[in-house]
């Protein structure tokens, strides 16, 4: 028979990686044509046993590698019979073209949630924050650890994802290990974003947990009182470096930016307008939204307070973050405001103490943030007592004598 299939499957040991596994290849023959591909998998070169070209032992990596290798070889074998019965000339890359087809939509959830962190850790210092990375890190860890207890598997295909297994990820994210919905929102945001982005490129048709919602966690509001701020402004610290942070704590405060923000935040960015009023324009480092803030006197007054110190253009000495928590601790301690003070307390207390309360309508405080969604602005938005008396009254005043009661 001229036209006789032949399909191998075998490791290629010259690319074998530091943790022993090696890409698996097939190599299909079709009468004298003949053409090699890859299966994008590895396989553990102990394992492998050359005449079956499958992995050895019935563990739950064997058995899902094995399952990617016979689902290609079937599909292989299928496609040629096709074409056999068609009556169709055809050569060895031809089955090879179909053959790589799948092999995409083969492409599984972790590796791509894994290429996804290389591409975003290149970002980082330049549009994308150390924190974030960490925090996709361990979103992927927490994956991982799923399937390896609940499925026995280091990895799993994204045709293999429904709606069963979103259940089975957040139950385990919230009983098996104890994790607060916030944390487990985030867990499952993240791998959304990885199916989302594969969607994009083509390797599956659509979100497999397209209708799945997660239960919302209750909103702490962590804003400062005016009273608060007041003992923190007023405060004398020994240390230089608390100093630092509660003024850049307080320059925050005054003008909504984020940490890493402030951190960035040039003399460039501080610009003067012909009205005579000074404006920050920049742009958030975590979502590249611009941000544009009118400076009040306070946040005025601590720029020039370090407007001589050596700083390579930057407006403040930031210190590292980890030192910022701890110098927080400290000024929480000393100030005895027992709130377990941390740098975006800040953000949330311009939001709700600095503007809203003071009659900003909650657009232009969206803006001020960077938001690029003002259902995020209305997460910060916690409005005091006085402030809805003060509209109350203001609203009898208006509407005094315009409506009758006709008893």
């Amino acid at each position: 028979m001229t036209n006789e299939l032949k399909v191998l499957f075998y490791l290629k040991k010259n690319q074998r990686k530091k943790n022993g596994l090696c890409p698996v290849m097939g190599r299909i023959q079709v009468g004298k044509t003949m053409a090699q591909f890859s299966l994008k998998i590895d396989a553990d070169v102990e394992l492998w046993d050359v005449k079956a070209g499958r992995l050895k032992g019935k563990s739950g990596f064997a058995n899902d590698v094995n399952k990617q290798i016979e689902k290609i070889n079937l599909l292989i074998y299928s496609r040629y019979n096709e074409e056999i019965r068609l009556g169709k000339d055809f050569a060895a890359t031809d089955l090879k073209t179909i053959v790589q087809g799948i092999a995409k939509a083969q492409e599984s959830l972790c590796a791509y949630m894994s290429k996804m962190i290389e591409r975003f850790s290149a970002r980082v210092e330049k549009d994308r924050a150390l924190s974030t990375l960490t925090n996709f890190k361990h979103y992927h860890s927490l994956l991982v650890a799923f399937l390896q207890t609940n499925h026995k598997l280091n990895d799993i295909s994204f045709k293999a994802l429904n709606y069963s297994f979103i259940e089975g990820y957040v139950h385990y994210l919230r009983v098996t290990r104890k994790l607060s919905v916030r944390t487990t929102m985030g867990a499952v945001g993240r791998m959304r974003e990885v199916i989302s982005e594969a969607i994009d490129e083509g390797i599956i048709g659509k979100d497999p947990f397209f209708s799945y919602e997660l239960e919302s966690p209750e909103i702490n509001h962590r804003n400062i009182s005016r009273e608060d701020l007041e003992k923190i402004m007023s405060a004398k610290f020994e240390q230089e470096t608390t100093e630092i942070v509660r003024d850049i704590f307080v320059f925050s405060t005054f003008c909504g930016l984020a940490y890493i923000d402030v951190k960035n935040l040039a003399y460039e960015n501080i610009v003067k307008q012909e009205d005579g009023s000074y404006w920050i324009m920049t742009h958030r480092q975590k979502t590249g939204s611009a941000s544009n803030i009118r400076l009040m006197e306070v946040p005025l007054s601590l720029i020039e307070k370090y407007r001589n110190q050596k700083t390579d253009c930057k407006v403040f000495p930031v210190p590292e973050y980890p030192s910022v928590l701890y110098h927080l601790k400290k000024i929480d301690k000393q100030c005895k405001l027992g709130r377990n003070l941390s740098y975006h307390m800040a953000r949330h207390t311009f939001a709700s103490l600095i503007t809203l309360s003071e009659g900003v309508p909650i657009e232009t405080v969206s803006k001020m943030l960077g938001h690029q969604d003002i259902t995020t602005t209305q997460t910060y938005a916690e409005v005091s007592t006085d402030k809805i008396l003060k509209d109350i009254l203001l609203l009898s005043e208006k509407i005094n004598g315009k409506y009758i009661l006709i008893n």
